[in-house]
């Protein structure tokens, strides 16, 4: 069953997989992400619990979201283990362990296509976790 718990380095409960995916759309979707989608990786990958790709419309508006997930995250003592290519770039990819996230421009999105690497993970419905406008 997906939502491993974590523990920090003290062994003190931390936060379940499934709660870093919602704190991480709903931080992703107040800076206005586009065609935010996650993938239950259960069973498909050992690298993660679940990932995300999320879009956004400036490499100005990337790095808010990246930004805002990192903050959200770290608020509910969930730290960042890595992020790969924050600066300047159009593909941003954050790992938490077991939830990844990746950050694209639309162009680089279409280009790389990791919804359609990963077909077989079924989606996860994170809509009551973005606002609709």
């Amino acid at each position: 069953m997906p939502g491993y718990l974590l523990r920090n380095n003290k062994g003190e409960l931390l936060v379940k997989s499934l709660e870093m995916l919602e704190i991480a759309v709903k931080a992703a979707d107040s800076k206005r992400a586009e065609d935010i989608v996650a993938l239950n990786m259960e069973g498909i990958s050992l690298l993660a619990d679940y990932f995300v790709m999320l879009t956004g419309s400036s490499e100005r508006q990337l790095k808010a979201i990246v930004t805002a997930i990192e903050d959200a995250e770290e608020e509910k003592g969930v730290f960042v283990k890595s992020i790969e290519g924050k600066k300047g770039s159009r593909w941003i990819l954050m790992d938490f362990g077991d939830l990844v996230i990746n950050a694209f421009m639309s162009e680089e999105r279409d280009l790389y296509q990791l919804e359609e690497l990963w077909d077989q993970a079924p989606k996860v419905d994170v809509a009551d976790w973005i606002t609709a406008e």
